[in-house]
């Protein structure tokens, strides 16, 4: 089952490499981009696209680490507050059955 699943995945990638040569190749007009204090080199529309997609790809997965990040942290924090209060729920539990 897990070397189906590579197979997929590989034939997934080489169709969207494919798809992608084939839009670069259909969109060569050259373009630059103008940013209010700036101005880009002029470069193939394909290729302003797929770097933004690329860009927003990175910058999702860089947010998901940071978001994955901040939970574990929290996730070990209340885990030992979590200790501490079944500590003192015991350390309760036998301070009462000592003085019945």
């Amino acid at each position: 089952m897990a070397g189906l699943q590579k197979i997929l995945i590989v034939l997934l990638v080489l169709i969207l490499v494919l798809v992608a040569l084939v839009f670069s190749l259909n969109n060569q007009m050259a373009v630059a981009l103008n940013f209010l204090v700036f101005e880009t080199q002029p470069h193939g529309i394909a290729v302003w696209i797929i770097m933004s997609f690329v860009l927003g790809g990175l910058s999702g997965i860089l947010i998901t680490v940071l978001a994955t990040f901040r939970t574990s942290v929290s996730r070990r924090q209340l885990q030992k507050r979590l200790t501490r209060a079944e500590r003192a729920l015991e350390e309760s539990k036998g301070h009462s059955n000592r003085t019945l």
